[in-house]
């Protein structure tokens, strides 16, 4: 009995290792200074958003387990921003409001890239992520359609294993290819 009540969800567990990667995909230091976003909270944050999205979408391919995971992730993204904020010294009162502010913040570029990723429309997605990433500064659009180029390819590389493998096995989930 006791067992059970203790027992770990694999799925959780799976949930964990696949927002693991998300990390790891957004904080390799390719992506940020000169040719990339600025490595800052917001730059992170939009690193973080971009790759989750790009995971969540193909996740949600894979019926209701892959439903159900693309929500353990989602809740382990926030979950993980509602500590990194107390970690930063935000107060108690506040991080609600700073986390309601990040799902608007995520659900906005989730609404604004899933239709030009679903076109497969690099432009659309430079526009957006042009946008988002960087403040719609005309002299960033040539990193913003760098970005809209490496967006494509790990959604390429996503489409390319099952959502069935990507619930069951840890495999690299993103391209290694980086902007620029």
């Amino acid at each position: 009995m006791f067992g059970q009540l203790f027992a770990k969800d694999p799925l959780k567990m799976r949930a964990r290792v696949l927002y693991d990667q998300i990390l790891e995909a957004a904080r390799r230091p390719a992506l940020y200074g000169a040719g990339g976003v600025p490595d800052t909270v917001d730059g992170r944050f939009d690193l973080i958003v971009l790759h989750a999205i790009l995971l969540l979408r193909r996740l949600r391919d894979g019926g209701e387990p892959g439903k159900r995971l693309a929500q353990l992730v989602f809740d382990k993204l926030f979950d993980d921003m509602d500590a990194a904020l107390r970690e930063m010294g935000t107060g108690d009162l506040s991080v609600g409001k700073r986390i309601k502010e990040m799902g608007e913040a995520f659900y906005g570029r989730a609404k604004a890239y899933e239709p030009a990723l679903a076109a497969g429309d690099p432009d659309a997605l430079a526009a957006a992520i042009l946008r988002n990433m960087f403040d719609a500064d005309p002299e960033t659009a040539p990193k913003a359609a760098a970005f809209a180029h490496y967006a494509m390819a790990c959604a390429q590389r996503l489409a390319g294993q099952s959502p069935e493998a990507l619930i069951a096995h840890e495999a690299p989930l993103f391209s290694r290819s980086l902007p620029g």
